[in-house]
């Protein structure tokens, strides 16, 4: 496991400075609008299955299609030394019910699905909007072992107790040298 934190990174203070900054609100430049005609959202209308008109905005999601999160991590295949490199970078928007308190410690496990699953697990953070991990975990797989399975990763808590609150998975199938970046979509824990 290394740290990668930015502190531990030459040149990193000069990205926080960048007129990109991605960290302020996006709303104060940014205008939603509605897909079928240009216009504003917070002003058009739709109407639902009852026949009533209802803005947009109020429209509220049910529990399955309720966002809940996305975990950032990169991949990397050595193959001259036969491993497997998987960062765990970063957990955002992660939503949690309420009964695991207000900031609970939150941790990320790993499963490769392979016929004898290898398991891995970060340290547990305290839950937060941007969970940053950044924990590299090496395993010494052949390729072609690795190209037939799945990466899960349970997000879970520690605190009050342990608790999967949600999931993401990625297939394995394009493992190379060249260090890939993934995004992955968290859903509720399957029963």
């Amino acid at each position: 496991v290394s740290d990668l934190r930015p502190s531990a990174l030459p040149g990193a203070a000069d990205v926080s400075r960048s007129m990109f900054d991605l960290r302020s609100p996006p709303h104060r430049f940014m205008k939603r609008y509605d897909s079928v005609s240009s216009v504003p959202s917070s002003t058009s209308s739709r109407k639902d299955s009852q026949g009533s008109n209802r803005s947009l905005d109020t429209i509220t999601l049910s529990g399955d299609e309720r966002d809940f999160g996305r975990l950032n991590v990169k991949l990397c295949y050595v193959s001259s030394v036969e491993q497997i490199w998987i960062t765990v970078l970063h957990c955002k928007d992660l939503s949690w019910p309420s009964s695991c308190g207000e900031n609970p410690r939150i941790c990320v496990k790993g499963i490769l699905t392979l016929p004898k699953p290898v398991h891995f697990k970060s340290s547990a953070k305290e839950g937060c909007n941007d969970i940053e991990f950044m924990e590299t975990f090496v395993f010494a797989i052949k390729l072609q072992s690795l190209q037939a399975v799945r990466l899960v990763f349970k997000i879970q808590t520690q605190t009050p107790r342990k608790k999967t609150i949600g999931e993401c998975s990625l297939a394995l199938r394009e493992l190379s040298s060249q260090e890939s970046n993934h995004w992955l979509d968290i859903s509720p824990p399957s029963k």
